[in-house]
């Protein structure tokens, strides 16, 4: 086990291309910068690959998965968020990530700070680190509450 004190937000040059805080930082970079694309390339390209998080409900193959982060990207929200307090776990072939997310979610007037407890689940290939797997969850029930009406899933905000 590894633990790492630094946040990963994309910005980050420790860590270097081929390594799991590579390939952390490039999924943040991504999802930070609205990119799509880079994004799914973060990705495995397999239908086997999962997502499970309060917006999104569990999500199993590369286009449910995409569409969620379609959804992100194209919609009037601001979604900054940065991994911290976390642990990497390596195993051959693998590595996991578990800590948590803090950042801010903002349409028009609502802005909300986020925190979610997060997981995810790399597995090398031949293009490198790819992510098989996130679990993400919001553990205070008044702050998913409000997250889920900003976003449209519950009545308000809309």
């Amino acid at each position: 086990m590894e633990a790492v004190k630094a946040a990963i937000n994309g910005n980050e040059t420790a860590g270097g291309e081929g390594t799991p805080l590579g390939a952390l930082s490039d999924f943040y970079r991504a999802f930070n910068g609205r990119d799509l694309e880079r994004v799914m390339a973060n990705w495995a390209d397999d239908e086997g690959i999962s997502m499970d998080n309060p917006l999104g409900g569990i999500k199993r193959g590369r286009e449910e998965v995409a569409e969620v982060y379609r959804r992100i990207f194209s919609g009037p929200a601001r979604v900054y968020v940065e991994f911290y307090d976390y642990t990497i776990h390596a195993a051959q072939g693998m590595f996991y990530a578990v800590g948590r997310e803090r950042g801010s979610f903002i349409k028009g007037e609502v802005k909300i700070d986020l925190a979610i407890r997060t997981s995810r689940i790399f597995r090398r290939s031949e293009k490198g680190w790819r992510q098989v797997h996130h679990h993400g969850s919001i553990e205070e029930p008044r702050l998913l509450d409000a997250y889920q009406k900003a976003v449209g899933l519950r009545g308000g905000n809309e």
